[in-house]
């Protein structure tokens, strides 16, 4: 990439410390170059506030504010639902959300006729491998400026440095200094004491919890919700119809009041490194609660246990940046063809950060309760003798075969 031919870049631009000391760097290491921010909505909301004003004083031409609220629910966290994909334990808050940013970004940019896209996203992160692929999709001769791998600021506390000294301002301070990401589904810390993962995260410290409360200062008294689901998709709580969208923020209130969705990790990252967060996800918790519940009946074993699997490499997708491939368009035609039969009723009780199962029911379900009863049913217990005679004759031929060699010996 020439730098002199760098006259305009668009800035996947979040106003927290990363991108806001990467407007004024741009435009001292890239020709004073005009920079134009892009903010995804993708449910951060109060983040939002102030976002404009903070973008043109620190040197953007213009900030655009991108809505992908519904766009993300539907399209990007909706799947992953359905197809039960989880990467070790993490509900893909961050990972989900990137590549539908990175379209924003790739749209703004050709419309803007930008000779660049810049990202904030450090050299040990996940996000970087993200947004590069999704931005390869859909423009793959596009210049890709990432000034983690240029600059010479090596830590949080020189990009605090930096921002003193170029008088920007910021709503962090060092001893608050949480590497966090926002969005409508979950809300992840890494950083400060998050680092050795000897340490228990400060649940309790007031500030540090920001959708969630920790399970100990949850209600003594528990919460009952009745979740209806259609093919796969949430579609009315508690007997109200809402929007997937709706429906995510209802639950992330209810069960943020019940301490729902902490999650402690130390998770693999993609660059090969082990890495400690903590993540905030109740209503996510909920619903992958509800829907593997409602599977639970639903689904015949075969599809069951085969979709299991699948699920992991479809959070491996996800979680490694490859969502615009064609192997996750193919598991999205499995998965959607699953959900077929995921319809009905499921209910929780949700009490200080437990998802407890109370009911579920499917019109659709493959439970026989006739069959499964222990009282009289119709089932012929004497068709089990055949079957385990014939199901256990590879062992039996396996133990003659061996009883033959060893007195042979």
């Amino acid at each position: 990439m020439n730098k002199e031919n760098i006259k305009k870049v668009v800035l996947a631009y979040s106003g927290g410390l990363d991108t806001s000391i990467i407007i004024p760097w741009l435009k001292e290491n890239y020709n004073n170059c005009e920079v134009i921010a892009v903010s995804g909505n993708v449910g951060q909301n109060d983040e939002l506030e102030g976002l404009e004003e903070k973008a043109l004083k620190t040197g953007a031409s213009k900030l655009y504010i991108l809505d992908l609220t519904e766009e993300y629910a539907d399209d990007y966290i909706l799947p992953c639902l359905k197809a039960g994909a989880a990467y070790e334990g993490y509900l893909l808050g961050t990972s989900h959300a990137r590549p539908l940013i990175a379209k924003g970004l790739v749209e703004i940019a050709l419309k803007e006729g930008a000779d660049a896209i810049c990202h904030g996203c450090t050299g040990k992160g996940n996000d970087q491998v993200r947004f590069e692929l999704a931005i390869a999709h859909f423009a793959p001769n596009m210049p890709v400026i990432a000034p983690w791998r240029e600059w010479d600021i090596k830590s949080r506390d020189e990009e605090i440095d930096y921002a003193e000294a170029h008088n920007i301002p910021l709503k962090i301070s060092r001893e608050t200094n949480y590497s966090k990401d926002k969005n409508m589904w979950h809300l992840s810390h890494e950083g400060l004491d998050l680092e050795n993962p000897a340490n228990m995260p400060a649940y309790d410290k007031p500030g540090f919890l920001e959708m969630s409360v920790s399970p100990m200062q949850a209600p003594d008294e528990p919460t009952e919700i009745e979740i209806d689901f259609e093919q796969g998709k949430p579609v009315a709580l508690n007997g109200e119809a809402m929007s997937f969208k709706e429906m995510i923020l209802k639950l992330n209130e209810i069960g943020g009041k019940n301490g729902i969705g902490l999650l402690d990790l130390v998770e693999n990252r993609l660059v090969g490194m082990k890495s400690r967060g903590v993540y905030e996800t109740p209503a996510g918790t909920i619903l992958y609660e509800a829907h593997s519940y409602l599977e639970s009946i639903t689904l015949d074993k075969m599809t069951a246990h085969k979709k299991a699997e699948l699920a992991l490499t479809y959070a491996d997708l996800v979680y490694n940046g490859q969502w615009f491939t064609p192997l996750k368009e193919a598991l999205d035609a499995f998965v959607n063809k699953t959900q077929e039969t995921v319809t009905g009723k499921v209910k929780l009780v949700l009490y200080k950060g437990n998802v407890i199962k109370a009911g579920v029911s499917s019109d659709y379900s493959l439970y026989n309760e006739d069959l499964a009863s222990f009282g009289e049913s119709d089932y012929d217990q004497t068709d089990s003798q055949g079957f385990i005679r014939l199901y256990g004759l590879p062992i039996k031929v396996q133990a003659m075969l061996d009883a033959k060699l060893k007195n042979k010996q």
